[in-house]
């Protein structure tokens, strides 16, 4: 008998904008949810720059190119918020 092992898949499939928060959905079905505080650039733009984001760094980050921003799902999944924020990381 064999069991197959899910694999891993950090690619993101879908960015999701919430009030204070933002979510990543990725491939594999993970969702990972962060604070905007985490991100000053984020937390500063207006609903629509923050609506106009678009997946980059085949598939293993998000950028939103009005507010010069870009997260990789690496960070994401460390926890590690922007340098310069107010925040500490988890790690």
């Amino acid at each position: 008998m064999s069991i197959s092992t899910p694999q891993a898949d950090e690619r993101v499939k879908n960015v999701q904008i919430q009030e204070d928060t933002f979510s990543v959905e990725l491939m594999d079905g993970r969702t990972i949810t962060v604070p905007l505080a985490w991100y000053p650039r984020l937390l500063k733009a207006t609903p629509e720059q923050l609506q106009a984001w678009e997946i980059c760094g085949g598939g293993y980050g998000i950028h939103w190119e009005e507010i010069d921003e870009d997260i990789s799902t690496e960070g994401l999944l460390r926890g590690a918020p922007a340098p310069g924020s107010q925040v500490r990381s988890l790690v």
